[in-house]
């Protein structure tokens, strides 16, 4: 007997209200199969989707299989979508290398377009994982009536709703806000790594430099004297005789 899906309300309506703004370089761009296109338009339509999915794929982790089924129209976008987050490549970069919550709130994010609402949504479909699997979990993603309604067969998902009117700059994008590895597998990895290409220099500000009369400025050109040093020989005060070298007056 499989476990319903715990029930969650939405914490903003955001996402599913119709947008009004007017486009811009931070509005993202639909890529749709419902037009017909091109080669090279559908070319671009892949790449968007490596992006969207994998944020970037080597050439190792392209699916040639289903790229091929896609341009002969064996496929549609939303079983290309299901295949790449069905991949080994998203497998190994996402689900082994964290929990059930966060690969949960990542393929949400890449497979809806939205954030998860709340913590209880992301509980509610980690229980999806554990009882049916990844796979059940995908399937339950590109079933749901908010995938159909939004983005159906034909439309590459996408980040949702991203400009905000009342911001001065939008949403940031999903793989800055939430990225590939948290910071537990990022410290296993080695992550991040300071590496310097260059000499370092210092850098003091005007308002903290030495102005005139200050001592700073006397150390430094005392530092800069070229003083001989002493050649006499440094003598130990347990070595000095002081009964000879203090005067003695002669009566």
């Amino acid at each position: 007997m499989a476990i319903p899906l715990l029930e969650y309300a939405p914490a903003s309506q955001n996402s599913r209200v119709a947008g009004f703004t007017v486009g811009g370089d931070e509005t993202p761009r639909i890529y749709t199969t419902n037009n017909l296109l091109s080669k090279s338009e559908l070319d671009d339509l892949i790449e968007a989707a490596y992006r969207q999915i994998f944020f970037h794929a080597f050439a190792a982790d392209r699916e040639v299989t289903l790229e091929s089924q896609l341009r002969s129209g064996n496929l549609t976008v939303r079983q290309f979508v299901r295949g790449l987050v069905l991949s080994n490549t998203y497998r190994s970069s996402f689900y082994e290398k964290n929990s059930n919550y966060r690969f949960v709130e990542q393929t949400v994010q890449r497979v809806l377009g939205r954030d998860v609402y709340s913590e209880r949504e992301k509980i509610a479909w980690s229980i999806v994982v554990a009882t049916k699997g990844i796979e059940g979990f995908i399937d339950a993603l590109i079933n749901s009536d908010e995938y159909l309604e939004a983005f159906g067969d034909d439309t590459l998902p996408y980040q949702r709703r991203r400009v905000l009117p009342s911001q001065a700059i939008g949403e940031r994008p999903f793989n800055i806000t939430s990225p590939r590895y948290d910071a537990y597998h990022r410290a296993q990895l080695g992550f991040p790594q300071i590496i310097w290409q260059n000499q370092v220099r210092g850098y003091t500000p005007a308002d903290r430099k030495p102005q005139a009369g200050d001592p700073a400025l006397f150390l430094n050109l005392a530092r800069s004297l070229n003083i001989p040093a002493s050649g006499g020989r440094l003598v130990s005060a347990q070595n000095l005789d002081y009964e000879k070298l203090v005067p003695y007056r002669k009566s």
